[in-house]
């Protein structure tokens, strides 16, 4: 089945409350939420956010600034421990309504590959894109690496809960390879120097249809439980068990 982002969208996404629930293979609890919902954790989660990407030098590639205000963030999502503090989380951006609204033709901008990441994003953009940005994990000791599976993960409940189609990352291969666990697919797209060029970024794709046949079975059946959760809190479009048949 095609999912058509006209049939089944509005342009004004309000998510009916915050989602929490405990994650046993992350250890920790996971929010999924928006920003005009949950102020004070966003700008934690942004502060977790910036701080990383500053500790690993690449701060350019985050500009609180701009995106303080959750003007673009349809969902967010943050991981917290057992004493309350943000250990991680990701935000989704959009729907997009083109490629100029995505940030990987900033990342593209004066490469071979710019051509090709804004017809791959243009193309779909009709039937639902969502943009996952600003993932980070806290990596102090004692920080699961479970965490890291658990929010590859939101890239699922987003399409799940937006009704879209797609999702998008961009980022360097060896943070895409843990991402890829839930289904992602790297495009044939010529890798781009961003934030600088100890990187080659690339760029992944999930696909609501066929995730499940590129997933880790492990992380198969934690989303499928995600996502059932999701359905009895009422905020999903449709059930787990019509989103794997029309992933098979």
């Amino acid at each position: 089945m095609t999912i058509s982002l006209t049939d089944s969208m509005t342009e004004d996404f309000v998510l009916p409350s915050r989602h929490a629930w405990w994650d046993e293979d992350a250890q920790c609890t996971l929010i999924m939420s928006q920003p005009s919902l949950d102020r004070e954790l966003w700008l934690r989660y942004l502060e977790g956010a910036e701080r990383s990407y500053q500790k690993f030098g690449v701060g350019r590639a985050i500009d609180v600034a701009d995106i303080s205000d959750g003007h673009d963030t349809a969902l967010f999502w943050a991981a917290l421990d057992s004493s309350g503090r943000v250990i991680g989380g990701v935000r989704a951006k959009g729907p997009l309504t083109g490629a100029d609204d995505s940030h990987a033709v900033v990342e593209w901008d004066g490469q071979p590959g710019l051509p090709a990441v804004r017809k791959m994003i243009d193309d779909r953009v009709p039937f639902g894109v969502l943009e996952m940005k600003a993932a980070f994990v806290d990596d102090r000791p004692g920080n699961p690496q479970g965490v890291i599976r658990a929010l590859a993960r939101s890239g699922s409940h987003a399409m799940a809960v937006m009704d879209v189609q797609f999702c998008m990352a961009t980022s360097a291969p060896h943070v895409l390879d843990k991402w890829r666990t839930s289904g992602g697919v790297v495009a044939a797209i010529p890798a781009t120097p961003y934030p600088d060029p100890r990187y080659r970024t690339k760029m992944m794709w999930w696909d609501r249809r066929t995730w499940i046949r590129h997933a880790e079975p492990s992380q198969i059946s934690r989303i499928f439980a995600d996502l059932r959760d999701l359905e009895r809190a009422g905020v999903t479009y449709g059930s787990a068990s019509a989103l794997r048949d029309n992933a098979l």
